[in-house]
C-alpha cells in the first residue's frame, strides 16, 4: 500500500514538475544611422584633415568596410534599395519623386520587417526620401505604416538666405553649392540634426523590454552646407587641398558620364572651391558630433552591448573631382560609401574589411545578425561572415547604376577595376592599382582587352539578372 502511494506521488510529480527553463535570449536592438550625401573623406577613412571622432570610436567597436558601394548615387533610388533589400531595376525607382509602392505594393520594407517581428520602430529625420504627412503640397513617398514613431523636426533655425553663398547660377538656393557659418549659434539652436539627435536620445531613455529598430537619418552634410561656426573654425582654408588632376582628365570620358554642367558648376575660382569644401567638411563634423550624443546615450543606458549599430551613407559625393560636384555619376567618389557595422559578440571588433560589399546587403545582414529569417526574395548577401572574419574570401563585384535621360549607365567594380557602360554612348575602364584617381580611361587600350572582356562579362551577368526578385 505504501509502495503504491509512493509510486503515485512520484508519478504525479513527474507530470506536474518541469525543470526550470532558461529565459529566452534577449533580441538584439538595431540602430541604423543613414546619412545624407556623405563620402569617405573623414578621419575614419584616413583623411588627413576631416575630423570624425565619434565615427572613429564606432569603428573601434565594429568592422569598417573600405570598399562599400551604393546601388544608385541619388537619394530616393538608393534609400529605396537599402530599405527594401532590392536593386533599383527591381524597385523601378530611378528618381527622387517615384514612390516604390507604385511598383512594389506588397514589399516588406526593412522597418516593417522588424515591426512584424515585435520591434518598436521609429524614424528620426530622413529615412525614405519622403515628406512629412502634413505637407500636402507634395506626394508622400515615405513608408509610414512601417513606423511606430516618426520624428521629422522642423528647421529649428531659419536659414538667413541673404548670408548664403551661392556659386551656381540659375539654381535654387536650397539645392546647390552654398554654405553658411552661423555666428554665435549653439548646436542646440541649430538645424534639424540637433533636434533629431536629442529626440533619439529621449526615445532611448524610454526603452523598456521591447526591442527597438531606430533609424536616424541625419541631413548634413547635404547642401546647403550649414553648420555652427565652431565647426568651420576646425578647418583652415590653407589646409584644404583641391584634387590634383591633369588638364586633359576628361578628354577620354564619354560626355554622358559627366552630370555637372558647367564644370565645377561654375565655381572656377580655386579659392572659392576651397571655401565650399571647407563648408562641407564643417557639416560632416557637425553631423558626427550629433551622432556622438546618441552613442553616449547607448553607453549610459547600458544598451550598447545589445544593439547592432550600422553607420552608412545613401551614396558617395564628388567634391570637384573630375570637375564634378555632388552625386549622380559613376566615378568611385560617388559610388563608394562609408560603412561601419558594430555587432555585439562579433569576433572582428575594431577590424577592417576590404571585401567588396553593397548597401543592398544591409537588410539581409541585419535580419541575420538579429536571428530573424529574412524574406526569401531579398537581393544582397549577409555580411555576417565578414563581421566575424574580415579576411573571409569575398569575391563578389559591386554593381552601381545611374539614370540619364533615356539612358542607364551601369558600372561594375571588382577589387582592381571599374568598368562602366553608357549604352551606345561609350564606356570606361579604370585600373585603381595604377590609377586611383581615374585619370586614364583604358577602354580603348588593347593591352586591357582581356580585362575588358572579363569585366563586361560580370556586368552583363548583373544586367541579365537585374530584375530577378532573388539572387
Amino acid at each position: 500500500m505504501i509502495h503504491s502511494w509512493i509510486s503515485l506521488f512520484f508519478g504525479l510529480l513527474a507530470i506536474t514538475w518541469q525543470p526550470p527553463q532558461s529565459p529566452a535570449p534577449q533580441k538584439k536592438n538595431v540602430l541604423f544611422i543613414l546619412v545624407d550625401d556623405l563620402n569617405a573623406d573623414m578621419s575614419t577613412y584616413d583623411h588627413p584633415l576631416v575630423k570624425t571622432p565619434n565615427l572613429d570610436r564606432l569603428a573601434k567597436q565594429g568592422v569598417k568596410f573600405t570598399k562599400a558601394y551604393c546601388q544608385f548615387p541619388l537619394c530616393n533610388p538608393s534609400r529605396v534599395s537599402i530599405l527594401n533589400g532590392l536593386r533599383p531595376d527591381t524597385t523601378q525607382v530611378f528618381g527622387n519623386s517615384t514612390y516604390f509602392r507604385d511598383h512594389l505594393p506588397t514589399a516588406i520594407t526593412m522597418p516593417m520587417f522588424f515591426k512584424n517581428n515585435g520591434y518598436r520602430t521609429a524614424r528620426f529625420g530622413k529615412g525614405f526620401h519622403g515628406v512629412p504627412a502634413k505637407d500636402k503640397s507634395r506626394k508622400n513617398i515615405e513608408d509610414e505604416p512601417a513606423w511606430d514613431q516618426i520624428v521629422y523636426p522642423p528647421k529649428t533655425h531659419v536659414y538667413n538666405e541673404a548670408k548664403l553663398t551661392d556659386y551656381t547660377p540659375g539654381k535654387h538656393i536650397a539645392a546647390t553649392l552654398n554654405f553658411l557659418a552661423a555666428d554665435e549659434v549653439a548646436d542646440k539652436d541649430m538645424l534639424p540634426d540637433t533636434e533629431l539627435a536629442d529626440e533619439t536620445v529621449k526615445a532611448l531613455e524610454k526603452v523598456k523590454d521591447q526591442p527597438f529598430f531606430f533609424l536616424v537619418g541625419f541631413h548634413r552634410p547635404h547642401s546647403p552646407y550649414i553648420a555652427p561656426k565652431k565647426y568651420f573654425d576646425m578647418y583652415d582654408l590653407k589646409d584644404i587641398k583641391l584634387p590634383d588632376e591633369p588638364e586633359d582628365d576628361l578628354n577620354d570620358v564619354p560626355p554622358v558620364a559627366l552630370w555637372t554642367n558647367p564644370p565645377y558648376w561654375g565655381v572656377t575660382d580655386p579659392q572659392k572651391r576651397k571655401e565650399v569644401i571647407r563648408a562641407y567638411y564643417a557639416s560632416v563634423s557637425y553631423m558626427d558630433a550629433q551622432m556622438g550624443k546618441i552613442l553616449n546615450a547607448l553607453d549610459r543606458l547600458g544598451l550598447t552591448n545589445n544593439t547592432v549599430i550600422v553607420f552608412v551613407s545613401d551614396h558617395g559625393y564628388n567634391l570637384s573631382e573630375h570637375r564634378q560636384w555632388m552625386k549622380q555619376s559613376l566615378f568611385e567618389k560617388a559610388a563608394r560609401v562609408p560603412l561601419v557595422i558594430a555587432l555585439p559578440g562579433a569576433k572582428a571588433k575594431g577590424k577592417v574589411s576590404e571585401g567588396l560589399v553593397e548597401t543592398v546587403d544591409l537588410y539581409r545582414t541585419l535580419a541575420d545578425a538579429c536571428g530573424l529569417p529574412a524574406p526569401a526574395y531579398l537581393h544582397g548577401k549577409s555580411l555576417l561572415p565578414l563581421l566575424n572574419n574580415p579576411i573571409t574570401a569575398w569575391n563578389y563585384p559591386a554593381y552601381t547604376q545611374v539614370a540619364r535621360k533615356g539612358l542607364m549607365g551601369r558600372s561594375i567594380r571588382n577589387r582592381r577595376y571599374r568598368y562602366t557602360e553608357w549604352g551606345n554612348q561609350g564606356a570606361e575602364l579604370y585600373d585603381y592599382q595604377k590609377d586611383p584617381k581615374e585619370s586614364h580611361n583604358l577602354v580603348k587600350d588593347p593591352a586591357y582587352a582581356a580585362t575588358i572582356s572579363e569585366m563586361k562579362g560580370l556586368l552583363d551577368q548583373k544586367i541579365k539578372n537585374r530584375t530577378d526578385i532573388q539572387e
